[in-house]
């Protein structure tokens, strides 16, 4: 008998095309447009979870000076912001090895503006290529070697300043989606 994997997870959540998600960080707030007809899939996981409150109190876990600042992780909720900038496990796991309980399909194969510049928000993935959740990072510098092989569904249009602040331990206060008509 063979191995049955879960199947993808697909986001209920309506993607408009003009959702902006603002991050309101312990280092300030960062605006981000949402590209839903590139990567639709993630645009809408990520609506989704922010919108239910997903990312509220979670902290970076991952900082990589000139590369990227990662969060999403729900292990890191329950955990102080010094326990995660030490990089202690927490009561329910390592920081940077938890998820939603599902996975999504990748896009960056499918998405004609899949390129990591600079700030670009992106999804975390472990080695399968469908296997992103709710963890993301945003790129500290162009970064496209991660092109082939990661998801880009947003650019930051404010608050890149406060990105290159950001370190691991900072906290995610909250994550809002708001819509920017044309």
């Amino acid at each position: 008998m063979g191995f049955i994997q879960d199947p993808l997870y697909t986001p209920t959540y309506e993607v408009i095309g003009d959702e902006v998600a603002v991050f309101d960080t312990s280092r300030g707030t960062i605006r981000v447009r949402l590209d839903g007809d590139g990567a639709p899939v993630h645009v809408a996981n990520f609506c989704e979870l922010a919108t239910g409150g997903f990312y509220d109190g979670l902290k970076f876990h991952r900082y990589v000076p000139g590369f990227v600042i990662q969060g999403g992780c729900p292990n890191t909720r329950e955990m102080s912001p010094e326990d995660v900038a030490a990089g202690r496990v927490g009561p329910t796991g390592r920081p940077g090895t938890g998820g939603p309980g599902y996975r999504i399909r990748e896009e960056y194969s499918t998405n004609p503006r899949n390129s990591h510049e600079d700030r670009a928000l992106a999804m975390a993935r472990s080695m399968d290529p469908n296997s992103a959740g709710s963890q993301f990072y945003f790129c500290l510098g162009p970064q496209h070697g991660l092109d082939s092989g990661y998801t880009v569904f947003g650019q930051t249009v404010e608050g890149g300043d406060v990105i290159g602040e950001l370190r691991q331990g900072d906290v995610i206060n909250a994550v809002r989606i708001e819509h920017e008509r044309a």
